[in-house]
């Protein structure tokens, strides 16, 4: 029963993350069960078979609206599925001992990339036309295969790089990240199912993961109104990072005063880029109070 509520509460912290941001829940959810003890594949299957549900349903929501651009989508999210299904694959056939380092390295690095895309990001030059079978079919293959093996990535993966290409409209690139990742989800779970048999996913890990993102959707929705979204992206950030560190600086073997003294300059630096997020949102308020 404890580690269902420490599910659940994964599930609805990733939701909050999700809602808010459009990118994280894979990344939120993973670290927290991880650390919540789950293996890296076990926690990589529940919330892979817990996001068909939830991007079914945003792939939906954001065709409605109008922010699926489908042509892309049918490029990147073949490419997607195939490597998700290779590193859903690969994951499962290495041991809890090696795939717990690799898959909060992998964490941790992408952490350090949602900090550093929310706290530097720029406003993007929109460019004409679509990206291309080129451009589309590598990202989406390194994005599938990343979130399948992390855990989660591929928002923060493919969203930014699809947002410095300037060739689609931020909502377009939201909602088409969001469609084509019901593909990515499916082809990660029948990975996992084909690699791991019945046992290896807990159905009662999935229902409290949705469960939890049932609860915290319509928070979101208000949080996304009212919170500012680089702030939350550079918690978030320095959060995957905080809570992955262990398990990476156990693995290289780092121990003692040295490990102490590494989480000492992790929790460091994510204060300074708080601080610096905070410092920039204040800057910009007062720029607009100043131009009234």
């Amino acid at each position: 029963m404890r580690t269902l509520i420490l599910v659940a509460i994964a599930g609805f912290a990733a939701q909050l993350v999700d809602g808010s941001l459009g990118m994280g829940y894979g990344l939120t959810s993973s670290t927290l069960l991880i650390f919540a003890g789950l293996s890296p594949a076990m926690a990589s299957a529940s919330v892979h078979l817990a996001e068909v549900g939830t991007t079914a349903l945003s792939g939906i929501a954001h065709h409605q609206f109008g922010n699926v651009d489908w042509h892309v989508v049918r490029r990147i999210a073949v490419p997607g599925g195939i490597g998700a299904f290779l590193g859903a694959t690969l994951l499962s056939s290495l041991s809890t001992e090696a795939a717990r380092p690799l898959a909060s390295g992998l964490l941790f690095v992408l952490g350090i990339y949602v900090l550093l895309r929310f706290l530097l990001g720029k406003a993007r030059v929109q460019r004409h036309g679509r990206p291309g079978a080129r451009f589309l079919v590598p990202l989406g293959m390194l994005g599938g295969f990343i979130d399948a093996t992390g855990g989660g990535g591929w928002g923060p993966v493919t969203t930014p790089t699809l947002l410095a290409d300037g060739r689609l409209a931020p909502n377009r690139v939201i909602g088409t990240v969001g469609a084509s990742e019901f593909v990515v989800a499916l082809s990660a779970s029948a990975g996992f199912f084909t690699s791991l048999g019945g046992e290896g996913v807990k159905i009662e890990f999935v229902s409290a993961l949705l469960a939890g993102g049932l609860v915290a959707a319509p928070i979101a929705a208000y949080l996304v109104r009212h919170l500012n979204a680089r702030l939350l992206g550079v918690v978030v950030g320095g959060f995957i990072c905080f809570t992955n560190a262990r398990v990476v600086m156990s693995a290289a073997g780092v121990t003692g005063e040295a490990f102490f003294a590494a989480y000492a300059v992790i929790v460091t630096v994510w204060g300074c880029a708080i601080t610096y997020a905070l410092l920039g949102i204040f800057r910009e308020k007062s720029g607009r109070t100043g131009d009234r």
